[in-house]
């Protein structure tokens, strides 16, 4: 194959400047997220990029591209050398090649749509909609593909911007990230053209459509903030034990542990009648099931304050002589029972299994003092009187299927439990925060969230993050969630927008695949 006609064979050097300006697309994604949270960089993020790649081959805007992926999952997931270094007690540099290999993995992506946005470009079709539809798509792929990782998608970036996350209760997160890869384009398009002797078609095209897009979306978005939940109200107590992460499965903490969930919860019920206490992922560091006593003084807290609770424990299912461990919530009842039980779904690689562990025998898990996790198997919400509750554990929550899942199953709104000790002081606990008040908007429900080093949060049905805890600290927060009884069209009908956004790319790279290259698309250095 002459791997040449496709530009992917042009191995001349690029300049230092398209090399930086790629690292500054980078750079500028990067602080669209929390903790810094600068989200108007986010609609300007990539025209660095764009500038880099004018009238380069498609693989150079490849390499280009992968540039500006190191650069900006490099500064968004710096956290996870805090993770690999402190709880998986790898050496730094194993945890340095590890963080280098999973940032080259994501920066494919990124690569991927430059790539094919100037094969497409030089056979003549707009990168107006292409690279919209290829961002989209491939941020979609990356949500699934090897288990999935979700993180950094760009629509995240505006999660306080309150009349503009609204479109998500039909379009999801991917109606953002298509957004605002549309205005990237679009403004590029527009000051490329300000640029003398520079041929350019679209702008005006381009900034009508991004215009219209934006109108409708900013209208939608103060139609839906108009409207009041009109379902019952819940008091409710989140429980921030803040326990360190290197004592939490040592046996001679288990009762100092148990102890300081007794006083928090004792305080929270002193503040007056409550729907529902909840305490965070694994809060209870022994096995409900099989510690009655302990289970028990968890049950006289949930009988004192007259109130159902929600406490994270592991769980374990024996199949003869096989023991099986699940990452579990449990519901006590108001009158201290045990109630049903809820299983983490999806679990994190590496970090409560080991993916090909049988290829891998000297790879280990990062969570300590349990064996391999597996996961569980369907979706089971809690009975609080008002409303169903539907509970996803740790990181499940930035997978909207899940959550979507326990709405259509009868959820009336969503706890999350976490453990967020993991990542330090580092922004990972905000951008883990930031992607469920999508979960909230999405299917129109309140999220509660109780974090075991924080941030606990109470965000309402439009997304807005009412109250949080502070980080590293023990914490009790009180508050109402008010419920509602719409159903949203992502409820009903999920991804389909991202799947539409899908079957346009693939439609698009079929007739890009049937044009010829156009004339006087010369590539240059």
């Amino acid at each position: 194959m002459d791997y040449r006609r496709f530009g992917l064979a042009d191995f001349k050097s690029i300049p230092r400047r398209d090399y930086l300006l790629a690292l500054l697309s980078g750079v500028l994604y990067a602080l669209s997220f929390p903790k810094a949270g600068l989200w108007p960089l986010a609609w300007v993020a990539f025209i660095p990029l764009f500038l880099a790649c004018r009238h380069k081959s498609p693989g150079r805007a490849f390499r280009l591209g992968f540039v500006t992926g190191l650069a900006g999952f490099g500064g968004l997931l710096y956290w996870i050398n805090i993770v690999v270094t402190r709880y998986g007690h790898l050496p730094w540099l194993v945890s340095l090649f590890l963080f280098l290999l999973m940032i080259a993995y994501l920066s494919l992506y990124p690569a991927t749509a430059l790539c094919i946005t100037r094969w497409a470009e030089v056979r003549g079709v707009s990168p107006l909609l292409l690279f919209p539809l290829a961002w989209t798509s491939l941020e979609y792929l990356r949500s699934f593909a090897l288990s999935g990782f979700p993180w950094g998608t760009l629509g995240y970036s505006l999660y306080r911007v309150l009349p503009l996350i609204q479109i998500a209760d039909i379009t999801g997160v991917y109606g953002l990230s298509f957004l605002i890869a549309l205005a990237n384009m679009v403004l590029f398009l527009v000051l490329r053209r300000g640029v003398r002797g520079a041929p350019c078609r679209w702008p005006l095209s381009g900034g009508l459509l991004l215009a219209f897009l934006l109108a409708g979306t900013v209208g939608y978005g103060f139609h839906r903030l108009k409207q009041s939940p009109d379902g019952a109200t819940l008091k409710v107590a989140l429980i921030q034990g803040n326990i360190p992460q290197d004592v939490k499965w040592d046996p001679a903490f288990q009762e100092a542990t148990l102890q300081i969930y007794e006083r928090l919860t004792r305080r929270a019920a002193a503040s007056g009648k409550l729907d529902l206490i909840v305490w965070p992922e694994s809060a209870a560091p022994f096995f409900v099931q099989d510690e009655p006593q302990l289970s028990a003084r968890i049950g006289t807290l949930a009988r004192e304050a007259k109130s159902g609770m929600i406490v994270g424990s592991p769980a374990m299912e024996r199949d003869g002589e096989r023991t099986r461990y699940l990452n579990s919530a449990f519901f006590f009842t108001p009158t201290g029972e045990v109630g049903p039980r809820s299983d983490k779904i999806h679990l994190v690689p590496f970090g409560e299994y080991v993916p090909l562990a049988k290829l891998l025998p000297f790879v280990h898990k990062m969570v300590e003092g349990i064996g391999d996790f597996v996961p569980g198997t369907k979706y089971v919400t809690f009975p609080t009187g008002k409303g169903d509750a539907g509970v996803l554990v740790c990181f499940e929550g930035i997978f909207p299927e899940l959550a979507r899942g326990y709405i259509r199953q009868g959820s009336r709104f969503l706890v999350n439990i976490t453990n967020d000790a993991w990542f330090g002081r580092s922004s990972a606990p905000w951008q883990h925060l930031s992607m469920y008040a999508f979960r909230a908007v999405e299917n129109r429900v309140p999220v509660v969230r109780a974090a075991n080093t924080g941030i606990s949060s109470l965000i309402d049905s439009t997304g807005r993050i009412a109250d949080t805890t502070p980080l590293f600290q023990e914490a009790v927060l009180v508050g109402d969630i008010r419920l509602t009884n719409r159903v949203t069209f992502h409820t009903l009908y999920g991804d389909l927008f991202v799947h539409l956004v899908c079957g346009g790319f693939v439609v698009l790279l079929v007739v890009v695949a049937r044009r010829k290259r156009v004339k006087g698309q010369e590539f240059t250095r």
